[in-house]
């Protein structure tokens, strides 16, 4: 499904910049990152559910080096209205 190369190395250390209840928000803003040449990792936390009953929804791991800046973009991100307001529509 992913381009395995454009996902971090498994044995580099990985931090979680981005966590969501919405999967397509989580894909929003890993294309943001990878548009601005940050390489993440989306996984699902549905998968451990029944390890930790009301734990849902995605997270974005990017490497450690990249933290920073993602966290930026992320930032940048949560400021902008949200896509489903009603008056973008007008």
């Amino acid at each position: 499904m992913s381009n395995p190369s454009l996902q971090p190395e498994p044995n580099e250390k990985l931090i979680k910049v981005f966590d969501t209840e919405q999967e397509n928000e989580a894909i929003v803003v890993q294309g943001l990152l990878q548009s601005a040449g940050i390489e993440s990792d989306l996984q699902s936390l549905d998968a451990v559910q029944n390890a930790f009953p009301g734990v849902g929804g995605t997270v974005l791991l990017v490497r450690e080096e990249d933290s920073a800046e993602a966290e930026k973009i992320i930032d940048a991100y949560r400021k902008l209205p949200p896509l489903d307001d009603e008056t973008a529509s007008g």
